[in-house]
C-alpha cells in the first residue's frame, strides 16, 4: 500500500536578489496512513515550506510529491486543487475562522464547497464539534469563543471533509501552556479516531515526543529522532 504522503528528493530554492537560497535539500519522506509525525527545527529551517509543498500549496523546485499514490506534479491545476480539497486538511497557528459565521457554519462551509449536501454537512460538523467538546458552543461566532475554543473549531474544520492527510503548523503555538495541552490532547484523540496521517510542525519538544515519529530539519533535510525520548536541540538555521 502506498504511503499517504511521499516526498522524493524534494528541493525548494528561493531567489534573494542575485543570491539563491536553498531551504530544502533533497527531502525524502514517507508518511504511512495513521501515523503522527512531528517536524521540529528553529524558525527559518524550512518547516512551513515543507508543509506547503506537502499540502500542494506551492510546487517544489525539484523532486516529486505523492498524496495517496497520486503524483501531484502530473496533475492539472484543477485536479490538484480538487485533490487538496478532498484529501488534505490544514491547521494553522492562527485559526483563520470566518468572523461572520458560527462555529457550526465554519465547519460546514468546506463540506458545502466540496459538494456535500447541507444536511450531511451539518451532521458531520455537529459530530466533530461534539467530539471536540464544543456541543454547547456550536452556534457562537468566533468573537464569542476563547482562543482554545477557536482552535478546536479550526481543527474540526480541517477534519470536516475526512482528509487522509492532515498538516498542522504550530497548531497550539498561539495558546497558553495549559490551553495548549488541552487542545493538543483533543487533537491527538480525534485524529487517531479519524485515522489520518499527520505531519505536525512544532517548536514544542514536549508535544513532539507524543507523536509516533519525530523529524528534525537539519541543513534542509529531515533526520529521524527516536520518538518518546528527549528531542535534541535543533541547530541554528543557516
Amino acid at each position: 500500500m502506498a504511503p499517504t504522503l511521499r516526498l522524493e528528493d524534494v528541493h525548494r530554492r528561493f531567489r534573494q536578489g542575485d543570491r539563491e537560497l536553498e531551504v530544502l535539500r533533497g527531502v525524502h519522506l514517507d508518511l504511512p496512513a495513521g501515523t503522527l509525525a512531528a517536524l521540529v527545527g528553529p524558525s527559518g529551517s524550512g518547516k512551513s515550506t515543507l508543509l506547503h509543498i506537502a499540502g500542494l500549496l506551492e510546487p517544489p523546485s525539484a523532486g516529486r510529491v505523492w498524496v495517496e499514490g497520486i503524483e501531484a506534479g502530473r496533475l492539472a491545476d484543477g485536479e490538484r486543487t480538487r485533490l487538496r480539497r478532498e484529501r488534505i486538511g490544514f491547521v494553522y497557528q492562527f485559526h483563520h475562522l470566518l468572523a461572520d459565521f458560527s462555529a457550526l457554519e465554519n465547519v460546514m462551509l468546506p463540506q458545502l464547497l466540496a459538494g456535500r449536501s447541507p444536511r450531511r454537512a451539518r451532521a458531520r460538523a455537529e459530530a466533530l464539534l461534539d467530539r471536540l467538546g464544543l456541543a454547547d458552543r456550536r452556534h457562537h461566532r468566533p468573537g464569542r469563543l476563547s482562543g482554545g475554543e477557536q482552535q478546536r473549531v479550526a481543527i474540526a474544520r480541517a477534519l470536516a471533509n475526512g482528509p487522509r492527510l492532515l498538516l498542522a503548523d504550530e497548531p497550539t503555538g498561539n495558546l497558553d501552556p495549559r490551553t495548549a495541552e488541552e487542545v493538543f490532547a483533543l487533537f491527538l484523540e480525534v485524529v487517531r479516531e479519524e485515522g489520518a496521517a499527520v505531519l505536525l510542525a512544532t517548536h514544542n519538544p514536549e508535544l513532539a515526543v507524543r507523536c509516533d515519529v519525530v523529524y528534525r530539519l537539519v541543513d534542509g533535510r529531515p533526520e529521524a529522532v527516536a520518538p518518546r525520548s528527549p528531542v535534541p536541540p535543533a541547530r541554528a538555521a543557516r
